[in-house]
């Protein structure tokens, strides 16, 4: 039967505790997220060059129109849902959780290969400097360097991110300072006759498509920022997206542009892993390459402790919903999730050692799981337009915008599928086991009770052997017992009925507490009636009808969740409106699902 019951509830009037916890500024954060996709400059112009030839240029030219396209795109989604998880975050409040962990799953498989292919070029850049250099146990130690430096806290390892982020445009800004003097004294030959070299096998849209489709590796961090966004002081987050725009759209086309203007088309071909160091070379001596060789090193680093940022947001958040186990949640003094930086270090330790440091491998991994990140994430902002189109946000990215830049991402995710199809099946053979490991965390309850029904019709020897019924129904107790809380304002059955659903359907738990916040004139006879109807219909769900006085409010929301140990973000509430007076960062992460 329903439990009905009247709660008398008076929120108390001390002022709210408020948290110590370090706040990431415009430029820790930007640079945090600006060392991965700034590094790109070291790597993506000459990538570009080999498909686009000549045109390279425009094939970046037109990234950074994609890109600017995703800053508005970015900033609705994440203005209107200010916590971490990026494309998680939003399915997960528009869709079904298991659509989110599909997005989380690809993120999380982007970072790990970003990790590894970062800390790996770093040290074969380092190599060319010290040719006695073991590149895989160098990889291996700098991975350990930042997960030592993520471990000790968010704030001091930001503040190395920001020495890395602010030599790393000083050297490009030296570097291409450089290049033009020198294109000043030598003139532009070389570009005229690049220019005029013959177009690859099927014309110039050919070249600009497969150029477009490789130089779209080069916008991978753009999505990092999202992950992380509860670190971030207010306002910074939309900053950090117009700074990362700004800074690849200028540099990536600029030093595509000196590079066919330095060097003959040939040439560019056969130094491609280390283009710019040898273009600073060429054009300002040995002292400027070795100083563009130190900087890649030190911002491919930076790349490696932006996945260990990110990848720490986007796992806290899935633990505490249960996706993953919540012993991934311990803390250490620093407030630090330290068992997921571990864990993330295994992880791509494992991956380097399957691997081998194949670089092509990796990338594929690493170019389509951001690719699709992408493109999840422009789809959740069609679905927060029509499923939370009154949810208020700072920004609005039009329809035709976002339907845009879905089919540019797309149309790169095809491209790379037709430059390097091995690639693609090597990002398949990651995919698979991750979705499993996902897919058995949120159908664990049907899992255990499978095995307690298969293990009352084996002997009992056998049954000792593995577990013990008793282990089992205890740890099936343990998974079903989270209790959920919707808070309602008198909805109508059919709204409860959605409720029922989507707990049905999305969570393991069947326990809900459904709270009405009332007043003197309210009445709620209504409510109680379709709530008796509600308990019916879902026999298997134990439901908790619980009648508060009151005015919904962060306050209420701290001390129900306080008072009946149920974390935020298992407390749900219908989309609100753009008179709700609060905004949803205000309310500690509590889930839309109406």
């Amino acid at each position: 039967m329903v439990n009905l019951s009247l709660n008398i509830f008076r929120p108390a009037m001390s002022k709210p505790v408020t948290s110590q916890h370090h706040k990431l500024s415009q430029l820790q954060a930007t640079s945090i997220c600006g060392n991965d996709i700034s590094s790109s400059c070291l790597y993506v112009s000459a990538l570009t060059i080999a498909y686009a030839g000549q045109f390279a240029w425009i094939s970046l030219l037109v990234v950074g129109l994609v890109l600017f396209l995703f800053r508005k795109i970015y900033g609705e989604v994440v203005g209107a849902l200010p916590l971490n998880g990026g494309a998680y975050n939003v399915l997960l409040n528009t869709t079904t959780k298991q659509t989110a962990s599909f997005a989380a799953c690809l993120t999380i498989l982007s970072y790990m290969a970003t990790a590894v292919i970062s800390a790996y070029e770093a040290m074969h850049y380092l190599h060319d400097i010290v040719p006695a250099l073991p590149v895989i146990a160098a990889t291996v130690m700098v991975l350990a360097i930042f997960m030592i430096l993520s471990i000790i806290g968010i704030g001091e390892s930001a503040n190395v991110a920001v020495f890395i982020f602010i030599l790393h445009l000083v050297s490009l800004t030296l570097l291409v300072i450089t290049c033009v003097l020198f294109l000043a004294n030598n003139g532009l030959s070389i570009f005229k006759q690049n220019w005029h070299m013959p177009v690859r096998s099927g014309g110039i849209v050919t070249a600009l498509f497969l150029g477009f489709s490789a130089a779209m590796l080069g916008i991978s961090g753009f999505e990092s920022s999202a992950n992380f966004v509860e670190e971030q002081k207010k306002g910074v987050f939309r900053k950090t997206l117009r700074n990362m725009w700004a800074v690849v759209t200028f540099f990536n086309p600029v030093i595509a542009i000196l590079a066919l203007a330095i060097l003959p088309m040939g040439i560019i071909n056969e130094h491609k892993e280390s283009l710019l160091s040898f273009i600073a070379q060429t054009a300002g001596g040995s002292w400027l390459g070795y100083l563009i060789s130190i900087d890649a090193v030190l911002v491919l680093g930076g790349a490696v402790l932006t996945s260990y940022v990110g990848v720490s947001g986007l796992t806290e958040r899935i633990a505490l919903d249960r996706v993953l186990p919540n012993s991934l949640l311990q803390k250490n003094k620093r407030g630090v999730n330290y068992r997921i930086i571990i864990g993330f270090f295994i992880l791509c330790l494992s991956i380097l050692a399957v691997t081998r440091g194949d670089l092509g491998s990796l990338a594929g991994v690493y170019t389509f799981s951001f690719l699709a990140v992408m493109a999840l994430f422009g789809i959740g902002n069609l679905l927060l337009k029509t499923k939370r189109r009154k949810l208020p946000r700072p920004e609005r990215a039009t329809v035709i915008s976002v339907v845009i830049a879905i089919l540019f991402v797309v149309a790169a995710f095809l491209g790379n599928m037709k430059l390097n199809i091995v690639s693609f099946y090597v990002f398949i053979k990651y995919l698979i086991p991750a979705i499993a490991i996902i897919v058995i965390m949120l159908n664990r309850a049907v899992i255990i009770k499978w095995l307690i029904y298969s293990l009352r019709h084996i002997s009992d020897p056998l049954r000792k052997t593995f577990f013990g019924n008793l282990r089992l129904h205890r740890l099936l107790v343990s998974v079903v017992s989270q209790e959920l809380v919707f808070f309602t304002r008198g909805d109508n059955v059919s709204v409860l009925n959605s409720v029922m659903i989507y707990v049905q359907e999305n969570e393991v738990t069947k326990k809900i507490k459904i709270v009405h916040l009332a007043n003197k004139d309210s009445n709620n006879d209504h409510l109680k009636v379709d709530i008796e109807v509600l308990d019916r219909a879902y026999p298997e769900i134990d439901i908790d009808f619980i009648e508060i006085e009151g005015t919904f409010s962060p306050e209420i929301i701290d001390e129900l969740s306080k008072k009946w140990a149920i974390p935020k973000n298992f407390m749900f509430i219908g989309s609100p409106s753009d008179k709700f007076p609060y905004h949803i960062s205000e309310l500690g992460g509590v889930r839309l699902i109406m």
